[in-house]
């Protein structure tokens, strides 16, 4: 039987010792990829978490500043000092809270055109002082009259019933009842989303007056009724409108966060203990810095 020299086979277990040596090395240093791989996961988790949970907080921050807005312009269309009386006309009123630069606009809604009770005429005249030609803008009124009435008769001057949709390839027809929101008017028949862009602020659903209110009507209400801005005799109105108002609260803070609320409420306690308004409508939204 033949011998490995004996230093044949200390060599040959040196060698095993190294390779072993050397896959524990190996795998030691995968582990410590691996774990690097693991950590960096980690806090680039954590990092996106935090980044999220700050723009979160910031997020918050500026609609809880434009909800104060709210609350704090409802405060001033109750106050019976003249002085503080805020007026419900469209002008601006700008205030801080808690560092945030806040801008509030509001509008009594008996200065808006009611879709439900104006007459075809004035809805035409509004229509038109949005740059509508007249011949349509006529045509469009009457839609709209013939949408809110309940018999199936067609305008004179022009509108639309039912088989004027089922012409136009409309799966519905007119609904035959009062309009209940503003965004209503985008399903009648020859209304295009340029034209109820331009005319959706000055309309309303809670107005109840077929003539809006000259004192608190913007411009192109008065041009569609043909009159002029009652002038006030000093910095504030001595009245508080209807009690139904659209409001507008925007939010910036100092990083640059904003936030926009649009409402529209109806003043006064609801059967809530605490209860200062009636939302009607509230519709909410943020702009990243």
């Amino acid at each position: 039987m033949m011998r490995v020299p004996a230093r044949r086979a200390i060599s040959t277990r040196a060698l095993s010792v190294r390779s072993q040596h050397g896959a524990a090395l190996l795998l030691v240093m995968w582990m410590i990829l691996l774990l690097s791989g693991l950590v960096a996961g980690y806090a680039m988790s954590a990092r996106i978490e935090s980044m999220q949970g700050n723009g979160l907080a910031r997020s918050v921050a500026a609609r809880e500043a434009a909800r104060a807005g709210v609350e704090y312009a409802v405060s001033r269309l109750l106050d019976a000092d003249p002085a503080q009386h805020w007026v419900p006309d469209g002008r601006t009123y700008r205030f801080s809270f808690d560092g945030a630069q806040v801008e509030v606009s509001m509008r009594d809604e008996t200065g808006k055109v009611d879709l439900n009770v104006a007459t075809p005429n004035l809805l035409a005249s509004l229509l038109r002082v949005q740059g509508e030609p007249a011949e349509s803008a006529t045509r469009l009124a009457g839609a709209i009259v013939d949408w809110r009435d309940e018999d199936s008769l067609v305008q004179v001057a022009g509108g639309a019933e039912d088989p004027n949709y089922a012409a136009a390839g409309l799966a519905w027809g007119a609904k035959d009842a009062p309009f209940e929101t503003v965004a209503e008017l985008e399903q009648v028949l020859g209304m295009r989303p340029d034209l109820f862009r331009s005319v959706a602020p000055y309309l309303t659903v809670h107005g109840g007056l077929p003539m809006p209110d000259a004192t608190f009507a913007d411009g192109p209400v008065l041009q569609a009724i043909g009159v002029e801005r009652p002038q006030p005799s000093g910095d504030t109105l001595p009245v508080n409108g209807s009690g139904t108002y659209s409001i507008d609260s925007r939010a910036r803070l100092a990083n640059g966060r904003r936030a926009h609320l649009s409402v529209i409420l109806r003043v006064g306690g609801n059967g809530l203990t605490g209860s200062s308004y009636t939302p009607l409508r509230w519709q909410d939204g943020e702009i990243a810095p």
